[in-house]
């Protein structure tokens, strides 16, 4: 069964269909830059982009890159502020045309790695880490997902720590993998002071470096492993939500 997965980031729009059978894209991704502003509008013109790429009749999942309940976008960090307090599973279904879902993109990467990547069959407390434009969170307890953390706007050292740990400020600081390392292993360390993990799992577009900064963080006690599916589990996990409504 296939059924279609949208991720919306802060710097692309990303989708294709899924093979839920598999947990894999069905077909190669097809992805659109994020306009700037990322207004509602021009972000969902986006996403039927994404969709009519591939001729797509059917349900579709889409990521958010902030909180969601019910379908309501309640916050917007990294996009135009009219996206808060939007019914944005109404909207979208309207624009496409089709029944959507909507959810939070770091719970969606989560439920696909806790499904057929890094966290399958691990009990206890896990967190799946997503380092992009800015830093997503998925909490689980014993396999169950505790929605719409995002808990990378936690404070460390006076800033949100998406601000000081993020892929994005690796890039606009231009630091050297050794000096990112360090910061991801505080804000490790912060959480792990906080939730006391046996597992963290980095995702994200960056997990397909894993190998440049994972042996560099030190200190920390919980198993710290790349995401499975790396940078298509919010499409997998998209696709899933979509598939249970």
């Amino acid at each position: 069964m296939n059924v279609f997965g949208v991720d919306i980031g802060g710097s692309g729009i990303k989708g294709a269909p899924v093979d839920l059978a598999r947990g894999d894209l069905a077909e190669p991704r097809h992805k659109v830059l994020t306009p700037h502003p990322a207004t509602p509008d021009s972000v969902i013109d986006g996403v039927k982009e994404v969709v009519d790429h591939f001729g797509w009749s059917g349900p579709v999942g889409i990521t958010f890159p902030g909180v969601v309940t019910d379908g309501v976008t309640r916050t917007a960090a990294n996009v135009d502020k009219g996206w808060v307090d939007l019914n944005a599973q109404s909207v979208l279904g309207e624009r496409l045309g089709m029944p959507v879902t909507v959810l939070n993109d770091a719970d969606a990467a989560g439920v696909a790695e806790m499904t057929f990547g890094a966290g399958a069959g691990r009990q206890g407390t896990v967190f799946l880490l997503t380092f992009g434009t800015g830093i997503g969170s998925a909490l689980f307890l014993d396999g169950k997902l505790v929605p719409n953390t995002e808990l990378g706007h936690l404070e460390l050292h006076g800033r949100e720590a998406e601000k000081h740990a993020s892929t994005k400020a690796k890039e606009d600081e231009d630091l050297s993998w050794e000096h990112w390392a360090k910061r991801v292993t505080k804000y490790l360390a912060h959480l792990e002071m906080l939730f006391s993990p046996s597992l963290f799992i980095i995702g994200g577009g960056v997990s397909r470096k894993a190998d440049k900064f994972l042996p560099l963080i030190e200190g920390i006690r919980a198993e710290i492993v790349p995401a499975q599916l790396q940078n298509n589990a919010g499409i997998v996990g998209a696709a899933m939500a979509a598939a249970k409504r």
